[in-house]
C-alpha cells in the first residue's frame, strides 16, 4: 500500500492513503541502516510504502524519491541531520520581533538552507499587535530587506486575527512548513486560519523570553480552501548541513549576485582584494546584517560545528 506521512510522533508514523484511510505505522528494522545520517529517516511530507500487519497496525518498507525537503543539523548529534518535512510547496518562516525575539542569524541561516534545498520560502512576522513603536521602526526595516530580496512578506497577529486574509489566499492549495523559534505563535495562528487542526498553544517563558515547547511531534493539517500545513516543533537554533565552503554564498541572493564582480573566481568574501561583496557591503548595498549571517554560517563550516 501507499501513503503520505501525516504525522510522526517519534516512534510512530501516521500515513493516510489516497482513500482517507489512516494506519499507525512503524519502520522496518532494515530500512534504518540504509546510511541514513537524520534522527528521523522519514518525514511528514514523505511518500512511503507500507504492510498492514494482522493486528491493524503497519510497517513501512519504502520511501519514494523526495521533491525536495527541508533539513537542519540537529543539535544533539552534531553530525546528523533533522530532516523537517518533506515534498514542500512553501515554507512559513514565522519570526516575531520581540515576545520572544528571533535574530536575523536565525532567519538567514533558515532562508539559506530553503536555496540550498529549493525551496520557496515566506516571512510572516507574528504579534504585530504587541509592538511598540521602536519595535514597529525595526519590523520595517526587516520587511523592506526581506521583500527587497523577493521574499514574501506578512506583518500580522494570530491573537487577533488581524491581516491573516491575504495570508490564508497565499497558502491556499500549496503543501506549507509552518517553522519558526518555540513561541512565535505557530500553533495559535494554525487555529487562526485552521481552527479545526485544534494545535495546542503555550506560554512565553520569562527566563530569557523563550518559547516553551508546546508542538511535540510533526503533524499535517488540511485547510479548508485546499492545501495543507505541516506544524513542527519550536527549534531554538539553526545548524546548517552538508554545505561546501564556496557554495554558502550561492544561498544569499545578494552575496551571490555580486560575487560575480569578483577578482578572483574563488573569493571567500572576508579579505580578498577587489572583492564586490565587500564593496557592497561598505557601501550598504548589501545589508551588514545578512553579511554577518553569511560570516557565521562560513565559520561553522570551516569548524564544522553546529552553531
Amino acid at each position: 500500500m501507499v501513503g503520505l506521512v501525516v504525522k510522526n510522533t517519534g516512534s510512530w508514523y501516521q500515513v493516510k492513503t489516497d482513500a482517507g484511510e489512516l494506519f499507525e505505522c512503524k519502520i522496518k528494522g532494515h530500512f534504518r541502516m540504509q546510511e541514513i545520517r537524520s534522527t528521523n529517516p522519514i518525514a511528514v511530507g514523505d511518500i512511503v510504502e507500507f504492510e498492514k500487519n494482522a493486528d491493524g497496525t503497519a510497517m513501512i518498507h519504502a520511501i519514494s524519491d523526495r521533491r525536495n525537503y527541508i533539513v537542519r543539523r540537529s543539535s544533539n548529534l552534531s553530525k546528523h541531520s533533522q530532516i523537517l518535512a518533506a515534498n514542500l510547496d512553501l515554507v512559513a518562516l514565522i519570526v516575531t520581533i520581540n515576545y520572544p525575539e528571533t535574530s536575523t542569524v536565525f532567519i538567514d541561516r533558515f532562508l539559506a538552507t530553503a536555496e540550498a534545498y529549493r525551496v520557496p520560502v515566506c516571512l510572516v512576522f507574528n504579534k504585530t499587535d504587541r509592538y511598540s513603536e521602536s519595535e514597529k521602526e525595526y519590523l520595517g526595516k526587516l520587511e523592506s530587506l526581506y521583500a527587497s530580496l523577493d521574499y514574501p512578506v506578512f506583518k500580522i497577529s494570530a491573537l487577533l486575527s488581524e491581516n491573516i486574509t491575504d495570508l490564508m489566499v497565499f497558502l491556499s492549495n500549496k503543501t506549507t512548513l509552518f517553522s519558526g523559534n518555540s513561541g512565535v505563535g505557530k500553533s495559535t495562528l494554525i487555529n487562526a486560519i485552521a481552527p479545526h487542526s485544534l494545535a495546542k498553544t503555550g506560554e512565553i517563558s520569562s527566563y530569557h523570553n523563550k518559547g516553551m515547547h508546546t508542538t511535540t511531534f510533526s503533524e499535517m493539517f488540511e485547510l479548508i480552501s485546499g492545501g495543507h500545513i505541516i506544524d513542527t516543533p519550536g527549534i531554538k537554533g539553526f545548524g546548517t548541513i552538508d554545505m561546501e565552503e564556496a557554495e554558502i554564498g550561492h544561498y544569499f541572493k545578494e552575496i551571490f549576485k555580486f560575487s560575480k564582480k569578483c577578482k578572483f573566481a574563488n573569493c571567500s568574501h572576508v579579505h580578498e582584494p577587489e572583492c564586490a561583496v565587500l564593496k557592497a557591503v561598505d557601501e550598504q548595498t548589501i545589508s551588514l546584517s545578512r553579511y554577518q549571517s553569511y560570516i557565521s554560517v562560513l565559520k561553522d563550516c570551516k569548524e564544522g560545528k553546529y552553531r
